[in-house]
This record gives structure tokens, C-alpha cells and sequence, in this order.
């Protein structure tokens, strides 16, 4: 795979759907709920999120934030606090953090709160979740209703419709489909987004995308690679070798003694995925501004 391939293009036609759901559906909500991925809080931000939602009160929730570095969410929470929202780190595939939801949004709605007790009325809270595809708005709401009100899968795109949910504290949750935005103008958006699987793999090189994987890791933590796949990074020259050695080292062996490399990939994608190499943070907010 070329370099420059990595500059993907992608926006099928319900996108433009989507967006315009998006925009039609606002009137309805008084906040948005933004779910980032807690490991690329910047690269799991679609870029058109602030314009979208037109300055609606918003809740940033940290998904997957145990398998981000602690001091990363640390300075997250802080970063996005000081711009004015209210902040929650969770991981709605266990339901780690799953009770500090509710709370964080009656504080960012505790003015709409008085008001309406004042006027001796008891409406519900409305809010919007948006974020981009596979960054976990459905298992959160399947975590928040307690039940398994919306297909929830470990591939993106699969939330077709959109639906209301209620859930404890007088909350009305609107799932909305997964938005992408029209260009990945960054290649590092790109791998960051292809590393964490919030792009489909059979539309990406997995091998390109694995060694571009170990060479980000052979620079930020080589010490869990070495842990992990039993050799030292360091003593490699090119991420393929590295690559062709994790899969002699699991036993991926071709007839003839050649390594299957396009199953070391995928193992090793996998495994970075599940947290099993470790915690991770590849962005931090001083990078973003």
C-alpha cells in the first residue's frame, strides 16, 4: 500500500442522510452526547461535530478510557472541562463508569433543571448521541437501558435507524447512526482510525496498516512489544521483519516454512484492540491545538 493511499475517502450516501437526521433532529434534544475513542480522542472527533450541533450543550464521553493511558484521560478530562463541557470516562463495552453518565448530564443541564422547577414542571432531559462509527454509542445505550435494545457488533456501521431510549434520571437518550466526515485530509487520522478498528479492515491493507501499527509502537512503547510478541523491536530495521518474526513466534508457518503475515496482522490488530499490549494514548490534547 502506498503512503498516500492512506488519505481515504469515504462517505456513502447515507452519510448524507445521516447528517441531515442530525440536523433535522436537534429541535428535539437539549444536549449532545459525543462519544470519543479515549485512545484518539482527536482522530475519533468528527471535525464537523461543532458546526452540526450548532452550540448545544454538550457531554464528552471517554469510551474505551480503560484502555487509554490514565494520565491521558487525566489530561482529556481536563482539556475538555476547561472548554466548558462536562466530562465522563467509561467503557461501555464492561459498563466501567456507566453510572457517572446520568449524573454528568443533569449537572450540564442543571439550569434547564431550575427553570422547569420553578415553573412546576418535571420534563424529561433529551440528548443526542453522536459519534462516528464503532466508537461505542450502541453498547452504551445497551448499557444505560439495560437491555439490548439496538444491534450492537465489533464492526462499524451497523446502527442503521435511530430510536429513543429512556434511562434512569428522567433521560431521553436519540441514537443516531454513526457519522464519518467526507475526507481523512491526515494520514495520521487515517492509521489511528484503522489501528483501533474504526474502519472497516477489509476495506484497508491490514499488513500496511500492522506494520505501520508496530513502527508507531516500536517508537512510543517497544518494551509491550517485547513483552508481548518475545523479541526486541529494536533489533529489527523495517516493521515487515518484525512483523514476519511475531508470526513465526505464534506459529504462523505457510507450506514451504513462509510466515503468514496476513494472519500475524490480524492478530496483532486484534490484540492492540483488546488492550492485551497494554494501555494506550497515541494523541494528547497539547498535540491537538
Amino acid at each position: 500500500m502506498a503512503p498516500d493511499s492512506l488519505n481515504i475517502q469515504w462517505y456513502p450516501g447515507h452519510m448524507t442522510k445521516t447528517q441531515r437526521a442530525i440536523e433535522a433532529d436537534l429541535k428535539l434534544v437539549d444536549a449532545v452526547v459525543e462519544i470519543l475513542d479515549a485512545r484518539i480522542p482527536v482522530s475519533s472527533r468528527n471535525p464537523m461535530i461543532d458546526s452540526l450541533t450548532k452550540g448545544k450543550k454538550r457531554l464528552i464521553v471517554l469510551n474505551k478510557s480503560d484502555l487509554s493511558q490514565p494520565e491521558g484521560n487525566r489530561r482529556w478530562t481536563a482539556h475538555y472541562r476547561a472548554k466548558g463541557y462536562e466530562v465522563v470516562e467509561l467503557n461501555a463495552l464492561s459498563g466501567k463508569g456507566i453510572a457517572g453518565l446520568a449524573p454528568a448530564l443533569r449537572r450540564l443541564l442543571e439550569d434547564k433543571i431550575e427553570r422547569d422547577r420553578a415553573r412546576g414542571m418535571n420534563k424529561s432531559l433529551r440528548a443526542m448521541i453522536l459519534g462516528i462509527p464503532n466508537v461505542g454509542k450502541s453498547s452504551l445505550i445497551n448499557r444505560l437501558a439495560k437491555t439490548a435494545k439496538t444491534k450492537v457488533a465489533d464492526r462499524p456501521g451497523v446502527t442503521r435507524g435511530k430510536q429513543w431510549i429512556s434511562i434512569e434520571g428522567n433521560i431521553d437518550l436519540l441514537d443516531t447512526p454513526g457519522i464519518l466526515w467526507p475526507k481523512f485530509e491526515d494520514e495520521t487520522v487515517s492509521l489511528h482510525l484503522a489501528f483501533t478498528g474504526a474502519i472497516k479492515d477489509d476495506v484497508l491493507d491490514v499488513e500496511e496498516i500492522a506494520c505501520r501499527l508496530l513502527g508507531t509502537l516500536k517508537q512510543i512503547r517497544p518494551e509491550a512489544l517485547a513483552e508481548r510478541y518475545r523479541f526486541d523491536p529494536c533489533g529489527f530495521e523495517g516493521s515487515y521483519d518484525m512483523l514476519e518474526e511475531l508470526g513465526r513466534q505464534r506459529g504462523f508457518l505457510a507450506t514451504g516454512g513462509s510466515v503468514n503475515t496476513e494472519r500475524a496482522a490480524r492478530i496483532l490488530l486484534d490484540e492492540f484492540r483488546a488492550g492485551k499490549l497494554g494501555t494506550f494514548t497515541l494523541e494528547f490534547p497539547e498535540e491537538s491545538e
